[in-house]
């Protein structure tokens, strides 16, 4: 049975369904009612049958699985150039670790009886959504912004998704998703009533990266697969790209039930990187969110968000794990791309924050020479095409 959702606030509780709030009346994101984990001890990496991908850990998971590639497991690689350690989520089947939460998100779509999914994103997650709807048999329908890349673009549309581009911010995108989950139109039918949880009863499920408990369910296999592949430990610092927060909540999440259940003992340091002009956690920490000019930057289009869904849980897992958030400009993140791709490493230019992030953290003696640090390549070169 699906489970139910709760909201960490007030309390609420909600009744699972196709029609189920995608937030509380509070305002407030919600979360699974059910909280599982194992008990005893795991098997060593060599023993671990990992044919299943990142369902391996299923057990960890409040959803069943329906709809997969059997994704996940993605390579760790030493990477001494960087005295760290890549984990390779651009090898995923869409080319982005947003494949992690699709995949739950999708097979929770299908326990709760969803025909449509609704998403809005700035390219990845919507590209990955359609392609685990396709999967599905599920119509989707995905907002992008007018501008979005055309490799993006095309990877909805093959998957026989519907993409809708919206002129105007990212944060437009949203609202305009938005109005189509709830039923609303320009005149306001459809709004909810004072004191209730905005309801799904427009044109599908909101299948949303940034608002759905499932998506985090997804990406915080991503902690589990850290572990396992580390002989059960954790490392001493992880270094994400952040715009929604959506890998940087799950790892967050995900070392944190290992905690619980006893499989490790500590938490990583989790060191966030956003984009110059993009960055309210930065703001949020008294940081400098622009660059030395004092301007923004265009180039990292995968994390230019500038009101994150879940902005406060991001700042609580930085303090709860004594972590950080820096900002970076055009020209480290163009060396760093640069760097990348001359070691091999084929990924599109929003991966390059995090690892010009580990350099900052590095030079301001964030991250001392000898830690274990492992850092995230998230999307795929081909993307930029």
């Amino acid at each position: 049975m699906a489970s139910d959702l709760t909201c960490p606030d007030c309390g609420a509780v909600y009744e699972a369904g196709p029609d189920e709030p995608w937030c509380c009346a509070c305002g407030r994101a919600l979360e699974f009612t059910a909280r599982p984990h194992p008990n005893g001890d795991p098997l060593p990496l060599h023993s671990l049958d990992t044919s299943e991908g990142l369902w391996t850990f299923f057990e960890f998971l409040p959803i069943e699985q329906h709809v997969t590639f059997y994704e996940g497991f993605t390579p760790m690689v030493d990477a001494p150039d960087w005295d760290a350690e890549f984990k390779l989520e651009y090898v995923f089947p869409t080319g982005s670790f947003k494949d992690r939460g699709a995949t739950t998100t999708l097979s929770r779509a299908v326990e709760l009886g969803v025909d449509k999914v609704i998403e809005d994103s700035s390219g990845n997650a919507g590209a990955s959504i359609a392609t685990y709807a396709a999967r599905a048999g599920i119509d989707a329908d995905i907002y992008v912004p007018a501008d979005v890349k055309q490799s993006k673009l095309m990877a909805i549309q093959r998957a026989d998704a519907r993409p809708v581009r919206v002129e105007g911010s990212r944060e437009d995108v949203t609202r305009a998703c938005l109005d189509a989950v709830e039923g609303r139109s320009d005149t306001g039918g459809g709004d909810a009533e004072d004191g209730d949880a905005p309801r799904q009863d427009g044109d599908g499920w909101y299948a949303s990266h940034a608002w759905n408990p499932a998506f985090y369910a997804g990406t915080m296999t991503f902690a589990f697969e850290v572990a396992a592949q580390q002989g059960w430990t954790v490392p001493d610092a992880v270094v994400l790209p952040v715009g929604h927060g959506t890998l940087f909540l799950g790892a967050y999440r995900g070392f944190s039930l290992l905690n619980e259940a006893g499989i490790v003992d500590g938490m990583p340091r989790l060191l966030g990187a956003q984009a110059a002009g993009y960055a309210p956690i930065v703001g949020a920490l008294g940081g400098d969110t622009t660059d030395e000019e004092g301007e923004g930057t265009a180039i990292a289009d995968g994390i230019q968000i500038t009101e994150p869904a879940r902005g406060t849980e991001i700042l609580e897992a930085i303090e709860e794990t004594d972590g950080d958030a820096i900002a970076l400009g055009s020209d480290p993140i163009e060396t760093a791309l640069d760097r990348l791709h001359r070691n091999g490493f084929y990924v599109e230019p929003t991966c390059a924050v995090a690892p010009a992030a580990l350099e900052q953290y590095r030079e301001d003696g964030v991250v001392d020479a000898d830690d274990d640090v492992v850092v995230p390549l998230t999307g795929s070169g081909f993307k930029t095409l």
